[in-house]
């Protein structure tokens, strides 16, 4: 396995959520924010570790290296409450297994929390890396659907679920 940590999001990880920003990284997710934008995500990450809701964490690899990031959070799907996935790593570090190593630290997270059932992630169809994420990191897929990302704009998205009691 792919040897890297993830560590909660902190205040010094903004420049890492602006490298995260660049067009190849946010092509299946709606394209680059604006600054401001970047700027208001990172707090919003920054605060969202301590609501018990979710958490944001910096991926991290052996040396200290901040590479990309993972996350997950609450969410209602389909009359439940599950948790929700999300990541992102930076592209001179894809296709190394990084990514399926930070959402298994992830889901080892969530599994602790005994919170919800289920964990989904929902990338795009177009998106081949992040749905082999989903089916490296042991994800059911059940099927394409219109998901709403980012808000506002309707995508076609594979719904990928985890059972979190297994």
């Amino acid at each position: 396995m792919t040897d890297v940590r993830i560590e909660p999001w902190c205040g010094d990880d903004l420049d890492l959520l602006r490298r995260l920003n660049a067009p190849e990284i946010r092509e299946h997710t709606g394209g680059p924010e604006t600054d401001a934008q970047v700027v208001a995500r990172h707090e919003r990450y920054v605060r969202f570790g301590g609501t018990g809701q979710g958490c944001m964490y910096s991926v991290v690899l052996p040396d200290g290296s901040k590479v990309g990031s993972v996350g997950y959070w609450e969410r209602e799907w389909r009359d439940q409450r599950v948790y929700e996935l999300g990541w992102a790593v930076l592209p001179g570090h894809q296709g190394r297994g990084l990514a399926t190593a930070a959402v298994r630290a992830a889901v080892a997270v969530v599994r602790a929390r005994r919170n919800h059932r289920w964990a989904h992630a929902y990338p795009s169809v177009d998106n081949a890396p992040s749905n082999a994420v989903c089916r490296k990191a042991g994800f059911t897929l059940l099927g394409e659907t219109e998901f709403e990302y980012p808000p506002g704009r309707l995508m076609r998205a594979n719904d990928w679920r985890l059972d979190l009691a297994a």
